[in-house]
């Protein structure tokens, strides 16, 4: 596989769909800036990879101008108005379901992300209408889309769980079987939500005939989610997180995204003074450092709202030093903790004025609830079977509460000049694989397509997994394997070589030359492209 970059002079776009790549490229040909191009690549990934997202799922955008500032959009939704815990004890639950109608329990926020990241593309000096951005996107659904491999692989996996859920079948099956690689699949309600979207405004979907639509069918199918819940929702601006390095200063998102544990791990890593990549010092160091961090995320991370502690407290220069001088470089931490699973994408755009976007959507497990509703082709997500039945847990269910996110984008801005915004997908393979890209690329000297190819590792669950142990792919050094099970890590080398296991990571970086750089995953089947 190759890992070479892409260096372009004006624009560029990495996403995990060649597709959604080439959205977001017309866009930049067409004189767009980065916001725009990433808006029409989100878009158009909606459509072409709805295992892994969709419309009826959150988002959450990082920003960065050219005068510096990093702008953080926040638009994830909240339980509805009967999502209690009352209401799933009289339906027979001590927990929330993962799929079906009750999965589908908050708000979609994604759309109203979308509204924020335009009004942002408009005072960059945007020109090009909504309905132009979501133009690839309604091309794609209303002419079809080839089934890719993971579609199928996991539409097949998932199928005993997913086959009842209200219009699935009749959306993502053939003859109540799982769609064979390269059937074309099309999407016809959801390209005219698409197109009226383009028309009306992103606001429509949440207060005018889509919220409509979109409400009479949640009502239909049983979910807690109301119309009065749609009315009530905004995406929000917050300031991000931020962690300083010895290279540069890293914003991430704050909860309820995990976004403070990828900055710990980080934090805590750049203090360990490792020499090499690939070394067993490398691993160990990385691992051990999201362990920590984990344990913090676990008790910290809840609704932004409803915080207990400043997580910018535990990125300060002393509470860094303190939990890493904790680690210990011959032993390892007992695991496992509670793990997180989700299903995501990551996307990121950069243009040559110094606008450099870095953006994440999901349904949370692969096909979100499973529920297709049949108005508007949306798929809502199930991101609310994070919360707990339990009052007394750090994630309870209230309605209006925000479930916990393993969603989290990335953005470095750094000392030599270079501003890089990266992410992935993966649930708990979020924090990991983009410490790993970091660290190759920008602390270690790894080229960035050869950061993002090189073999990982991951640490308890992602999508679609129980595991809890630490599963490398097959490309590490046997005797790094040998020494990492020697001071007690629970290794599994597992047989691919790529694996979807370690999620799809990208990364666009934005130089003082105006050089652009861009690179995706192998394991995906997107890229990098630009002007």
């Amino acid at each position: 596989m190759s890992h070479e970059s892409l260096h372009t002079a004006r624009g560029i776009v990495a996403a995990p769909h060649a597709l959604a790549v080439e959205a977001g490229r017309q866009v930049l040909a067409e004189g767009g800036n980065a916001i725009e191009a990433a808006l029409a690549t989100a878009a158009a990934i909606a459509v072409v990879y709805p295992h892994m997202n969709h419309m009826g799922g959150d988002g959450f955008w990082l920003i960065r101008e050219p005068n510096g500032r990093v702008r953080y959009i926040e638009a994830c939704g909240f339980a509805g108005a009967k999502a209690t815990v009352r209401f799933y004890n009289d339906a027979g639950y001590d927990q929330i379901p993962e799929r079906g109608p009750l999965a589908a329990l908050t708000v979609p926020g994604l759309v109203g992300g979308w509204g924020l990241a335009f009004e942002a593309a408009q005072a960059a000096g945007g020109r090009l209408p909504l309905s132009r951005l979501l133009e690839s996107a309604v091309h794609h659904a209303r002419a079809g889309v080839p089934v890719t491999a993971s579609q199928h692989r996991l539409t097949q996996e998932k199928l005993a769980e997913l086959k009842d859920a209200p219009g699935f079948a009749d959306t993502f099956l053939v003859d109540g079987k799982a769609p064979e690689t390269g059937h074309v699949q099309k999407a016809e309600k959801l390209a005219d939500t698409l197109e009226h979207l383009g028309r009306a405004g992103t606001q429509d979907y949440y207060r005018g005939d889509i919220a409509h639509e979109l409400a009479s069918d949640l009502e239909r199918i049983g979910s807690p989610v109301t119309r009065a819940d749609l009315e009530a929702y905004k995406a929000v601006l917050r300031e991000p997180l931020a962690v300083d390095l010895s290279v540069g200063r890293v914003f991430n998102a704050p909860p309820p995204t995990q976004g403070l544990a990828s900055l710990l791990i980080l934090g805590l890593y750049d203090r360990l003074k490792v020499a090499r990549a690939e070394s067993f010092e490398y691993v160990h160091g990385l691992v051990e450092a999201t362990k920590r961090a984990f344990l913090v995320r676990n008790a910290v991370v809840r609704d932004f709202e409803r915080l207990e502690h400043d997580p910018a407290s535990f990125l300060t220069k002393a509470a860094l030093d303190a939990d890493a001088a904790k680690i210990d470089m011959g032993r390892a931490l007992p695991w496992p903790q509670p793990a997180k699973r989700g299903d995501t994408i990551w996307l990121g755009a950069a243009d040559a004025n110094g606008y450099v976007v870095s953006y994440i959507q999901s349904i949370f497990f692969e096909f979100g609830s499973g529920c297709v509703l049949p108005r508007t082709g949306v798929l809502m997500q199930n991101r609310g079977a994070s919360f707990s039945l339990d009052p007394r847990a750090v994630n309870p269910l209230e309605p209006g509460r925000r479930p916990f996110h393993t969603l989290n984008p990335a953005l470095a801005v750094l000392k030599d000049g270079r501003v890089m915004a990266y992410g992935t997908m993966g649930g708990e393979g979020q924090p990991q694989t983009q410490a790993m890209v970091f660290s190759r690329h920008v602390l270690h000297g790894v080229p960035l397509g050869e950061a993002i190819e090189r073999p990982r590792w991951l640490l308890g669950r992602t999508w679609g997994s129980t595991h809890t142990n630490l599963r490398m792919e097959a490309r590490f050094d046997e005797d790094i394997v040998r020494r990492l099970a020697s001071v007690g890590h629970d290794v599994e080398v597992i047989p691919e070589p790529f694996s979807d296991t370690m999620g799809h990571a990208g990364a666009v970086i934005f130089t003082p030359k105006r050089d652009l750089e861009g690179a995706h995953d192998p394991r995906a089947d997107g890229g990098a492209g630009g002007i």
